[in-house]
This record gives structure tokens, sequence and C-alpha cells, in this order.
């Protein structure tokens, strides 16, 4: 299987304090069901609307992991971007996604730590009410510049 090669991220050297990434993801029945399906994650709370509708949550809720997914994306996707790899997350749900909601994401740089090739995003979450329902910090490895394809093929030559 062959993949199309993928521009990489943002390098830690190209990462700046304040840099930010914005997007908008609605939660749709479809995505809820496609990752119940890979997961085989029944949660009554997260599908059956008789149930939900008993609790004080009041109609099915978004998985806390299926939230940390778009996040996730976000990193590997935007911001460093491809090549990124998150190490440590301290994440908080604040408050329930429902079926069909949109969220607003926000990821902007805290920390760089060139010697340590980390960096230290913050994460936040609104909902359409612009309530927070989301926020903590993610550690991520952005993608390292790969060595050169020259540099290595004078090696074998003594």
């Amino acid at each position: 299987m062959f993949f199309k090669k993928r521009k990489l991220g943002h390098t830690i050297n190209d990462l700046k304090i304040g840099d930010s990434y914005e997007t908008k993801v609605k939660m749709e029945d479809k995505d809820l069901l496609l990752y119940l399906g890979l997961t085989n994650d029944s949660n009554p709370l997260y599908i059956q609307h008789d149930y939900a509708s008993q609790t004080p949550y009041k109609r099915p809720l978004i998985p806390s992991i299926m939230l940390y997914g778009f996040i996730s994306t976000a990193v590997t996707n935007h911001l460093p971007g491809p090549g990124s790899h998150i190490t440590e997350q301290h994440l908080s749900y604040q408050k329930p996604v429902y079926h069909d909601d949109e969220i607003h994401l926000h990821l902007e740089v805290m920390e760089i730590d060139t010697e340590n090739h980390r960096t230290i995003l913050q994460v936040y979450a609104t909902d359409s009410e612009q309530d927070i329902v989301i926020e903590g910090r993610i550690e991520v490895c952005p993608p390292y510049q790969p060595e050169s394809i020259i540099s290595r093929s004078l090696e074998n030559f003594h």
C-alpha cells in the first residue's frame, strides 16, 4: 500500500509562543456510529435515547475519548501538524457534548522546550452557547526535520 507523501508540519524551530489554530467540529451521528463500531463501545449513555432521557443528561452524549480524537486530529493535521506526536495530555471535560452539537476548538502554543523537543499547547473548546466543554494542556513532540538523503548516501564512500 502506498500513501501520498505529506508535507511536514511546523518543526520546533518554526513554532512561536502564541501560534494558534481554531476549528469548528460538528458532532454528527455518522461519526459517532463509526467510532462506536470501531471500539465496540455499547454504552447506553451514548446511543440509547430512552436510557439517556432518564439520566440528568436527558439525551445521549458524545464519548470524551471521541472528543479527544478531534483534538488529536487538529494537532497532527494543523498545529504543529503532520509528523507531530502527542506525548501527554491533561484535559478536563467541563460540560457534556451532545449529538449534533458543534464545538469550537482552540489550540495555542504556550511553551517551547527546544532541548527536549517538546511544546505545550493550551486546549479549550466551547459549545454553541459559548460554554467551555473541554480545557487543558497537551504536550506535543513536533515533527523532526528529516535527515538529508544525500548526506547519508555519502556514508558508503570511504
